[in-house]
């Protein structure tokens, strides 16, 4: 039995009609049940229900073989121990800097210069704006980005942007894009060379649905 890692909300969403399209449909709705464990219609492959920032910790441990993790996830968290063979072309957004509507951003990063950011990727904003040869104090939040700019606790966030239609009702702007982010396939490298046939028939449905 193979066990695949998967966060509920959009990633969830746009994973299920790839492994539709194998024919592997899930047993329950995460969203309508407590269950963490799904079974799946393919006897061999059950699914597990855990926060996005889990998946790559579920799945480099061995408690799942298979995982789908956004690049901010595996960015942020490293890839040891893992495989990362596909990109699925899902759940895609932009990791962005934003700030207050009227923040003189292209002054504020002049070489040399030392601004206050707000973010949860705290090791891609430092490696961001260390680039630029820009000094940054990194705030970690969890939650509420955009409260951070309006009540000076930063100056600027770092944050993933979708339609950008949040930071617009809080008035505030995209000003830099720092890349683009899509969901990942990641697995176990212990796990591959084990079961590596196993495994090869799920690998070869999620790349074809990537594909398409």
């Amino acid at each position: 039995m193979l066990t695949l890692a998967l966060s509920k909300g959009r990633i969830f969403e746009e994973t299920m009609p790839m492994l539709e399209r194998a024919g592997i449909f899930i047993s329950e709705n995460p969203e309508s049940t407590r269950k963490l464990i799904i079974k799946t219609s393919h006897p061999n492959l059950q699914i597990i229900i855990v926060r996005a920032s889990d998946v790559p910790t579920y799945v480099q441990f061995g408690a799942a073989d298979i995982g789908v993790a956004g690049k901010d996830v595996l960015l942020e968290n490293g890839t040891e121990g893992l495989y990362v063979p596909i990109d699925l072309g899902i759940a895609k957004c932009r990791m962005s800097v934003a700030t207050k509507e009227g923040f003189d951003y292209n002054s504020a990063v002049k070489q040399g210069a030392r601004l206050k950011i707000a973010s949860k990727y705290v090791q891609c904003a430092r490696e961001h704006f260390a680039n630029k040869g820009v000094h940054v104090d990194v705030i970690k939040l969890y939650g509420s980005m955009e409260l951070a700019p309006l009540v000076g606790l930063a100056d600027a966030i770092v944050d993933l942007v979708s339609t950008g239609s949040t930071l617009k009702a809080n008035q505030l702007v995209e000003v830099e894009t720092i890349m683009q982010i899509s969901a990942q396939l990641i697995v176990n490298q212990a796990a591959h060379k084990r079961h590596r046939s196993e495994m090869q028939v799920f690998l070869d449905a999620f790349a074809l649905a990537a594909e398409n």
